[in-house]
């Protein structure tokens, strides 16, 4: 038999183990309050050829993730900034040139 958890408008939480086909409880067992059912979620892990296990979040896969973001930002910037130097160096060449003439 399933246990459910219930709490009542005052705060109380208690636990009644009881058939599914049983009415639920409406009324609390300290201060007879209405109660409402407690439901947590529930833990799901697919197991099976069609599932990776990087599909499911670990704190070594996120910090995995957050240095490859990290270096691949860095690398961008080192790309931006290469690229910015570069056509800064042409440009200045390019202006010299033409005062030459």
């Amino acid at each position: 038999m399933p246990i459910y958890e219930y709490r009542c408008e005052n705060g109380h939480l208690f636990e009644v183990m009881q058939k599914i086909t049983d009415d639920p409880v409406t009324a609390c067992e300290t201060c007879s309050a209405p109660v409402q059912r407690v439901f947590h979620p529930v833990a799901v892990h697919f197991k099976g050829s069609g599932f990776y296990n990087t599909d499911y979040g670990t704190s070594r896969r996120k910090r995995e993730m957050e240095s490859s973001a990290k270096e691949g930002a860095d690398k961008h910037d080192s790309k931006q900034a290469e690229k910015k130097s570069s056509s800064s160096s042409d440009s200045s060449s390019s202006s010299s040139s033409g005062s030459a003439d």
